[in-house]
C-alpha cells in the first residue's frame, strides 16, 4: 500500500469540492484508495507529461498523480475538468 500526498492546489480544490459537491468528494475519495491500492494499473499522460498517470472520474474530470516508487508516495498534482487537464 502507498502512501500519498496532495498538492496544496488540490487540497484547495477538495475543500471547494466538500461544500459545493460532497458526492462527487466521496467518488474522489474512494478512487485514491484504489490508486494507493495498485498506481500501476492507471495510464500515464503523453509527452511532455510522461510522468504524471491519470484517472477519469464522474465521466469528464480527471485526477493527475505522480508515482515515486522508490519512498513508496502517490503525490496527486491537479484535478480538474477534462478540457482544463488536457489544454495544459
Amino acid at each position: 500500500m502507498y502512501q500519498y500526498e496532495l498538492r496544496e492546489s488540490v487540497e484547495k480544490i477538495f475543500r471547494k469540492l466538500a461544500k459545493k459537491n460532497p458526492k462527487q468528494l466521496q467518488i474522489v475519495e474512494k478512487k485514491i484508495e484504489e490508486i494507493c491500492e495498485n498506481p500501476r494499473h492507471y495510464k500515464n499522460l503523453r509527452a511532455p507529461l510522461q510522468h504524471l498517470k491519470r484517472v477519469h472520474i464522474d465521466r469528464s474530470f480527471v485526477l493527475v498523480f505522480s508515482v515515486n516508487e522508490m519512498t513508496k508516495t502517490i503525490i496527486f498534482e491537479d484535478y480538474d475538468h477534462h478540457d482544463n487537464i488536457y489544454s495544459q
